[in-house]
């Protein structure tokens, strides 16, 4: 149970908090569409991946899992591989400018103060631009506090990959902007 009364108790993580304030839900929304499906220099799976990566070094199982899910959809992986994330990329192939960025995005999970010069220009030296930089930033910022909101309420997410299939579809494919009284499946 959560730790505030959901109108829906059924409806996992963030799903069930948009439910409970569709007002903040709609701007929160609009703010995940724009940054992982608008336009940017990072393919949408790249972008989800680092919201996923973010997500799993503060430890919020129901974000990790499911924008790994999407990711899974964008780069047509089998979802067995969400738990590679955790593992570090060792069986998904990321090119060295996404290892460069996931670098600084774990460098923001931490405080945005701990990214580096050398860190902005490894990136720039593996083909990141200013933009790609700043979406990384910005993502990594981002789900930071998605994960808060997530886990601050004690919502509760379904542990199997599995569940996660058709939600990461869905946000892959049809995107984040929608009715708030939805279901997560």
């Amino acid at each position: 149970m959560a730790h505030i009364s959901l109108p829906d108790e059924t409806l996992p993580g963030i799903v069930g908090l948009f439910n409970f304030r569709p007002e903040t839900a709609v701007p929160l929304q609009l703010l995940a569409e724009t940054l992982l499906r608008g336009e940017s220099p990072l393919t949408s799976g790249e972008r989800e991946l680092i919201a996923a990566y973010v997500s799993h070094l503060n430890d919020c199982h129901f974000c990790h899992t499911s924008h790994a899910s999407a990711a899974m959809a964008h780069l047509k992986c089998d979802l067995a591989l969400i738990d590679d994330i955790k593992h570090g990329f060792q069986e998904i192939a990321i090119t060295p400018k996404l290892h460069a960025l996931l670098n600084i995005a774990a460098k923001v999970q931490k405080s945005g103060r701990q990214v580096t010069e050398e860190d902005v220009a490894a990136a720039r030296t593996h083909g990141a631009d200013d933009r790609a930089i700043h979406d990384t930033v910005l993502i990594a910022a981002a789900f930071c506090m998605f994960n808060r909101y997530v886990d601050g309420l004690g919502t509760w997410a379904p542990l199997e990959n599995e569940a996660y299939r058709e939600m990461g579809k869905r946000m892959a494919f049809t995107g984040y902007v929608r009715n708030v009284n939805e279901t997560a499946n």
